[in-house]
């Protein structure tokens, strides 16, 4: 898609003009160079993709409604692009990141500055890579501030500490992408969770490196939480201590206290630990939750240590504190439906009047073995994945330009509002003529302002489990929840609209469904996809494009000149 000097130069110039103003002026940006660095973890060393070498990444702090920017250099050996999850980017996909939706990788050896724009985020976000799996290694938190001079909904804390988990995996991870890939299979699982990029000192050659949490009793701890990990839902707790949440996704919430919480990839949460025991070593542990009938899992249990200043023997042996079963959905369940939103913080109201609702199923699917190949998906099949029956096919340019440009044959409007067959979704056995979906790139075309319902139906096709779905450049007020069968004439009355949970990731459980509710009022393309790893590889995804409003600050501004070709 090339375009002439003139043009080129125009776009430039305004790309230009649209800095003047902004609170960012006077902030240095960040620099991001994406490099391959040694690491050694469980008594082994690799070479692994990194941000100015460290894992995790840097953490990047701001306050509500500034914009920022962040030069990234890719120094490594593969493509990349950054994405900035649960950053609305408000009229600005073009720096959102996910490769061939918004923009094309960054090719080694290039660079890119990226422009991130804040609007109603407060707590905790995050950033990662989202190419292939450089996530796993390639990701940092955000510690989004309110406003100066606004204080937190809740008592100011002592400190804040970032708990960040991921899975490691002994092996190149781009290795276990491009087998399972090859092979159409289930990816290998991880050989360990990490907490910080530790596995904890469960594990060999790990105790000096397990991350340590110093505080002093009395005083209050802000865990700014992240759920970087791959393929897995966590439950996570700390010994003898209960937890508050304040809040999630970039959104402060009602306090929740509990001894146990359940955080989906992709999610965050803004976590009060109160150091209200006696003084001695506890520990802070994550484990899996996973509700996949016969799917393969990371099963350890990564731990970190909540340690007392001051003048005392330690406990000799530490035990690990109460985590639920790894398929416990009534835990999970009563834990993901217990949020609730702070509505004097909302950006807007729930919407109530709908103009354009969808209802989508999200499935595990197969599809038949090509010819001349061996396959390890179910009965020599390929995994696959699908949203109304459509597995995402990813183009080799991407649908933002494409959009912008008017470029014909990258993609397809009409993405089905309803699943095109309907059928007992959870049912404990299903047809096989199910299993195989459409392969197409479908996106669900939305006029601006349009007030948008989503509901997400799992099924139980080839095999049911939970599914946390993420939208890029929104979050979406969480009005329901349902394990069964989605119900349009009975379940609607259930819908909070009082003070659902606004959140930008939301867990679909096992054989259930979630509603959400949004205003499209951020033009642009924008990703929509379930946050397991190997479901999105698989298709489990599709594309929102919000039309162009009418006035000036709605409309989607030209790209900045250096958008990374294809």
């Amino acid at each position: 898609m090339k375009m002439s000097f003139g043009k080129k130069l125009f776009l430039q110039l305004l790309w230009c003009f649209s800095f003047i103003g902004l609170s960012s002026q006077t902030r240095t940006p960040y620099t991001f160079v994406v490099r391959e660095a040694q690491y050694t973890r469980l008594c082994s060393t690799k070479n692994m993709l990194t941000v100015n070498g460290n894992f995790p990444g840097p953490t990047i702090r701001v306050h509500r409604g500034e914009t920022i920017f962040v030069n990234v250099y890719n120094k490594g050996n593969y493509n990349i692009t950054l994405h900035w999850h649960g950053v609305k980017q408000q009229r600005n996909p073009w720096t959102d990141g996910p490769a061939y939706i918004t923009q094309c990788p960054i090719q080694p050896g290039r660079k890119f500055r990226q422009k991130l724009v804040f609007t109603f985020e407060e707590g905790t976000v995050w950033w990662h890579a989202h190419s292939d799996w450089a996530r796993a290694t390639v990701h940092g938190a955000i510690f989004v501030y309110p406003t100066k001079n606004r204080p937190y909904p809740f008592p100011q804390p002592h400190a804040e500490i970032p708990i960040i988990f991921g899975e490691w995996w002994n092996t190149d991870v781009n290795e276990v992408f491009t087998q399972s890939i090859a092979t159409g299979g289930a990816p290998n699982i991880s050989d360990a969770l990490t907490i910080n990029g530790q596995p904890g000192d469960l594990f060999p050659c790990s105790m000096t490196e397990t991350f340590k949490l110093s505080v002093e009793q009395g005083r209050t701890y802000h865990l700014r939480v992240v759920n970087a990990a791959m393929n897995l839902i966590l439950f996570f707790s700390v010994s003898q201590h209960n937890l508050t949440v304040v809040g999630a996704d970039g959104s402060f919430t009602k306090p929740l206290t509990r001894d146990y919480i359940c955080i989906s990839p992709g999610q965050t949460m803004d976590v009060l630990l109160q150091a209200n025991q006696e003084p001695d070593h506890y520990y802070l542990a994550a484990r899996a939750y996973s509700t996949g009938f016969g799917v393969a899992f990371d099963n350890t249990t990564t731990t970190a240590r909540v340690e007392y200043s001051g003048n005392y023997t330690p406990s000799s042996s530490l035990s690990l504190p109460y985590l639920p079963n790894f398929n416990d959905t009534t835990a999970a369940f009563d834990f993901i439906t217990s949020l609730r939103g702070l509505p004097e913080r909302y950006p807007r109201q729930v919407p109530t009047n709908i103009t354009a609702q969808t209802v989508t199923t999200v499935s595990v699917n197969t599809f038949p073995c090509p010819g001349g190949r061996t396959c390890q998906g179910p009965n020599g099949t390929i995994f696959a994945a699908s949203m109304n029956n459509i597995s995402f096919d990813t183009p080799n340019i991407n649908i933002l330009e494409a959009y912008y440009y008017h470029v014909n044959g990258v993609y397809k409007t009409g993405f089905p509002r309803f699943p095109p067959f309907i059928f007992n979704f959870t049912a404990d056995f299903l047809p096989l003529t199910l299993n195989i979906p459409k392969r197409a790139t479908r996106v669900n075309l939305l006029n601006y302002g349009a007030t948008v319902e989503i509901v997400f139906q799992g099924t139980n096709v080839v095999a049911g489990i939970d599914h946390p779905m993420h939208l890029h450049g929104f979050s979406f007020h969480v009005v329901g929840y349902g394990l069964g069968n989605f119900n349009q004439s009975k379940d609607p009355v259930t819908f909070n609209l009082i003070d659902p949970p606004y959140l930008n990731t939301v867990i679909v459980p096992v054989n259930g469904w979630t509603a959400v509710r949004f205003v499209a009022s951020n033009p642009g393309v924008w990703f929509m996809h379930c946050h397991l790893e190997r479901h999105q590889a698989w298709g489990m995804e599709t594309v929102f494009i919000v039309n162009n409003g009418k006035a000036s600050d709605e409309t989607l501004p030209p790209p900045p000149p250096d958008m990374p070709p294809c």
